[in-house]
């Protein structure tokens, strides 16, 4: 959107930040400059690491110690209604802690951070946390404040705000959840809206309702946006600008269309080639496929049921059960990669947890045909008997750093499966590793070092050599690219097409990332609400959904390419309608 007069209402100049460290100060912010103007976004893009949230939260001297502003300016030009007070102020020259700082924030720029649950406190009421925003900066009363917080949830769009305002946060969904902070961010009508990664926790429908009712909120009240984000989707559907970030660094700024169109930098061309080759099925796969064909059967579900029951009421006497997974049938072949699609709660992971018995199911068979060829039930197993399915069929997990210990080696990690089924020992065991660091891309010198010297794609490649140590025949990957950026997405991907050729795996890949499954996946199972609503062929299911829902799943993933805007024709689905 494009105002008439097109004001800028925040300038930051040659801004820099440090991290003191034990080599020296390192620079996460060098010398960037960026400009805001009113009912326009800029998405500033880059990988982990490249200092985009440290440039966000420095606009608002809110960086966490040890960093620290070094230099620079960040200028707010204040709108006529604020006119009372400076029509220009340097931020970065009032002291972080003053009553003018704490003015600006929140009234004349306000921040929508990535993680809602760390941001919103646990123990006071919805309601509570957004009438103090508006107290905070507006001499109003209690019941003002109450009033002003219910219609701020109603325009959010929270279901039934009138009691929505007195739950925590933690009866609220994800979604809902960034609805509240959005609601808290917007309490004071600010000039500035900082969106710090605001959906990438979220699935692909929900983000869409978010990226929406952003789009809304900033035309009606002419906000400036400065949207942070490593999905250039994302950036593609709601982007005005584009700075492209790398090592502290604006590399590239541009009109979105230029940028996409005609990317100078070699950094972005890198970045939006990575983006266009996760955009199709990947050639590498379809080549192995004309090679060696699918085999039989070796996992199989049917009508699998996993229910949870739980006591509440007086003394727990009450008794309640939620089924996570109702009836599913699934078939994975030799060779094959199957892909479980859905949105956060659809009971993929608890699928995918009953599939390797590491949950107990309530009901149906789990068919394993072991290396010989005989056939297992593992649905009624337990204990011993299910120690050689637990080496043959492994598990790979959504957050590497989370399922690493972090007091072992790498060297340890991966040798833990090996020696816990007493598979190897002493200098056999060593080799072993060595050779499954050199089989993911890791060098030998990895062994002796701990998971926190390693980055995220590191990180995950150790969990894949860990999964691969006991010569397993299926892994499942819980969303295991779901973490990392976009370039480092294609090189764990291509990483395991790899191990596939050469250890004949089959996998079970559990994403909500749709360009993930449709370069990754042979075939597509679809997951709504513990159902598998429909099955088939990924590029048949992706270009030709059947079922109702999978065609709202598709019609909101963004499209990585500005002319194909197209979110606000997008098809919702309700189960009731």
């Amino acid at each position: 959107m494009v105002t008439l007069d097109n004001r800028t209402i925040l300038e930051v100049k040659n801004l820099a930040t440090e991290f003191k460290t034990r080599l020296g100060p390192y620079r996460a912010v060098d010398d960037v400059s960026i400009e805001l103007r009113a009912g326009r976004t800029l998405c500033v893009v880059g990988e982990s690491g490249s200092g985009k949230s440290v440039m966000a939260r420095s606009i608002l001297q809110i960086v966490d110690p040890p960093g620290k502003v070094v230099g620079g300016q960040v200028l707010l030009h204040r709108t006529s209604d604020r006119a009372a007070e400076p029509n220009c102020v340097d931020i970065l020259s009032l002291n972080p802690k003053s009553a003018a700082i704490r003015a600006i924030r929140g009234r004349d720029i306000a921040m929508i951070f990535q993680e809602p649950m760390s941001s919103l406190s646990p123990v006071h009421k919805i309601g509570d946390q957004v009438g103090e925003a508006i107290r905070l900066h507006e001499h109003v009363s209690k019941k003002e404040a109450r009033e002003r917080a219910v219609e701020l949830l109603r325009k959010v769009e929270i279901p039934n705000p009138g009691s929505a305002i007195d739950r925590y946060t933690f009866e609220f969904s994800g979604g809902m959840r960034q609805r509240a902070m959005i609601a808290m961010a917007l309490a004071c009508n600010p000039s500035v809206l900082i969106a710090d990664e605001p959906t990438t926790a979220l699935d692909v429908t929900i983000q869409a309702e978010i990226l929406a009712l952003i789009q809304s909120l900033q035309a009606s009240s002419d906000m400036a946006v400065l949207f942070i984000t490593h999905d250039m989707g994302v950036v593609a559907e709601i982007a005005d600008e584009i700075a492209v970030m790398r090592f502290g660094k604006v590399v590239e700024r541009g009109d979105v269309h230029q940028i996409f169109e005609k990317p100078e930098h070699p950094y972005t061309q890198r970045l939006l080639e990575a983006v266009r080759e996760l955009d199709r099925p990947s050639e590498r796969r379809l080549s192995m496929r004309k090679e060696r064909p699918l085999g039989t059967p070796c996992l199989v579900s049917k009508g699998v049921r996993k229910e949870y029951n739980f006591s509440k009421g007086f003394l727990g006497l009450q008794r309640s059960s939620l089924v996570a997974v109702d009836n599913a049938d699934l078939e994975l072949r030799e060779g094959e990669n199957l892909g479980i699609v859905g949105e956060s709660g659809s009971g993929k992971t608890t699928l995918g947890r009953c599939l390797q018995r590491v949950h107990n199911v309530t009901s149906g068979k789990i068919l394993y045909t072991d290396r010989a060829g005989g056939q297992i039930d593992l649905a009624p197993l337990d204990g011993r008997a299910l120690k050689q399915p637990w080496r043959d069929v492994r598990m790979v997990f959504q957050d590497p750093f989370a399922s690493l210990n972090p007091r072992m080696t790498v060297g340890q990690i991966i040798a833990e499966p090996l020696v816990n089924n007493g598979l190897l020992s002493g200098g056999a065991l060593r080799e072993r590793v060595a050779e499954l660091l050199d089989l993911v891309g890791l060098p030998a010198s990895a062994i002796e070092r701990y998971p926190h010297a390693f980055s995220g794609g590191q990180r995950q490649r150790i969990s894949i050599a860990r999964a691969i140590a006991p010569n397993p025949r299926v892994i499942i990957a819980d969303e295991a690219t779901s973490a990392l950026d976009v370039s480092l997405r294609t090189q764990i991907l291509n990483l395991l097409l790899d191990l596939q050729e050469r250890l004949a795996l089959s996998f079970v890949f559990i994403s909500h990332d749709i360009a993930v499954i449709r370069y990754f996946c042979d075939r597509v199972a679809v997951m709504y609400r513990g159902r598998i609503v429909e099955t088939g062929e990924t590029e048949v299911v992706c270009n030709n959904p059947q079922h109702p829902y999978t065609r709202s799943l598709l019609s909101a993933v963004p499209v990585a390419d500005p002319k194909k805007r197209g979110m606000a024709g997008r098809v919702r689905y309700r189960e009731d309608a």
